[in-house]
């Protein structure tokens, strides 16, 4: 089970993790992409929520592609482990941008007290500026 949130969880199968192992320009090994990863997790056939998924495609993202696919590759650190955490990390992320809907604020108006207190302060202000003008 791969834990996206706390109420939000997916089968590892749904996850399709591949090492990639790539060759340098004179067909030698390059250390540093010898250890990357590839994540593939296809939106329609996972186990998510209709409007999850729905929101994933409208999603303006470059790692999702038309088909409905998200590839995620990581290949910044040397360690195989640390690439697979890091791209279920950005696959995480991903979904929990989506699985947060942020509500519009509403616009209230100030209580009754809370003008008050504002006219009472800007009354104070005004005498205040006025003794210093007085004494300069």
């Amino acid at each position: 089970m791969f834990q996206v949130s706390k109420n939000i969880s997916l089968p590892l199968g749904e996850i399709e993790i591949s090492a990639i192992r790539s060759q340098g320009a004179g067909g030698q090994n390059v250390n540093k992409v010898a250890s990357a990863v590839h994540l593939r997790f296809d939106i329609l056939a996972s186990s998510l929520p209709e409007h999850y998924k729905a929101r994933l495609l409208k999603l303006c993202d470059r790692r999702i592609t038309t088909e409905g696919v998200v590839v995620i590759k990581s290949q910044e650190h040397r360690s195989q482990e640390r690439n697979r955490d890091e791209a279920f990390d950005r696959l995480r992320s991903l979904i929990l941008s989506v699985a947060v809907v942020v509500l519009p604020r509403k616009i209230r108006q100030p209580s009754v007290g809370q003008h008050r207190r504002r006219l009472e302060s800007k009354k104070r202000r005004s005498e205040t500026k006025e003794l210093r003008r007085s004494v300069e």
